[in-house]
């Protein structure tokens, strides 16, 4: 029996959704609420997300990793196939294997998707395998629902097949393309941005917060009277140095101390957020 519907099953199949174009438009285009621009390189700043992806990379590209071939007594390994060396010690003459599942790992880590361009020779043989950047590379569909790749290379893009294309994909809607794990938590991350910036900022200036300067009449400079106060007072190496107000000027404190604002308490929490 004729089933028309089959010829119409390839091209059922929808676009993938989670591509380059969108994870540019979640960071360039959608603000944190903490106000912080935060993407995957920005990220690796953190020192909870460093962390955490340092130590699953490297976890996971030093377990063994071999082929086998099954027996009649159940399996052994295939030392001798093609792909043993190129798994096991060598994807490529760049780098080894631990190097190679490390970089791919953190690409996953980062952005959700872990891609390698397979190298074959004319027979079809797998001669080697190269990491590619998650960043440049766009996943989509033919017509006929048969998906591709392009990469895009100093402002050209370069179509690659399925085939082609090792594609190791995080959580995701469609199964095919996977979100990326800082997009996701941009907000906690951003948060974590803000509140190591404040932190700096604060003992840059002394572990003093911020105030006003008084006077009783008017100030004829004030951005005068501002900059040579900071000048003589302001940043960690002029802390606890005596003030000298002259003309009745009195410095109020304006800013909160970190102990009121919770400041260890909060860098904790995004730490165990993050990890």
């Amino acid at each position: 029996m004729n089933l028309p519907f089959k010829k119409w099953l390839g091209r059922a199949r929808d676009k993938p959704t989670t591509n380059f174009w969108s994870n540019v438009q979640s960071f360039f285009f959608g603000s944190t609420s903490s106000g912080k621009t935060v993407n995957e390189r920005t990220a690796l700043q953190t020192t909870a997300v460093y962390a955490c992806v340092r130590i699953l990379s490297e976890t996971i590209a030093s377990l063994p990793l071999h082929t086998y071939r099954y027996t009649e007594n159940g399996k052994e390994k295939a030392t001798d196939h093609d792909l043993y060396y190129i798994l096991h010690s060598e994807p490529n003459p760049e780098m080894t294997s631990f190097v190679f599942r490390e970089t791919l790992m953190g690409h996953l880590l980062l952005w959700g998707n872990a891609y390698a361009q397979i190298i074959r020779d004319g027979r079809g043989k797998v001669m080697a395998l190269y990491p590619l950047m998650p960043d440049r590379v766009e996943a989509q569909r033919t017509e006929k629902g048969d998906l591709f790749y392009l990469y895009q290379k100093e402002g050209q893009q370069y179509p690659l097949r399925s085939d082609e294309v090792l594609h190791i994909p995080g959580l995701g809607f469609d199964g095919v393309v996977g979100h990326s794990p800082i997009a996701m938590a941009k907000n906690a991350i951003g948060m974590a941005i803000a509140t190591e910036e404040y932190g700096a900022k604060f003992f840059a200036n002394g572990a003093n917060p911020g105030g006003v300067l008084e006077h009783p009449g008017i100030v004829k400079d004030p951005a005068r009277v501002r900059d040579s106060w900071n000048a003589v007072y302001q940043g960690s190496s002029n802390a606890h140095r005596v003030a000298v107000l002259e003309e009745g000027m009195k410095f109020q404190s304006i800013g909160i101390p970190p102990e009121q604002a919770q400041f260890i308490a909060t860098r904790k929490f995004q730490i165990n957020e993050i990890a």
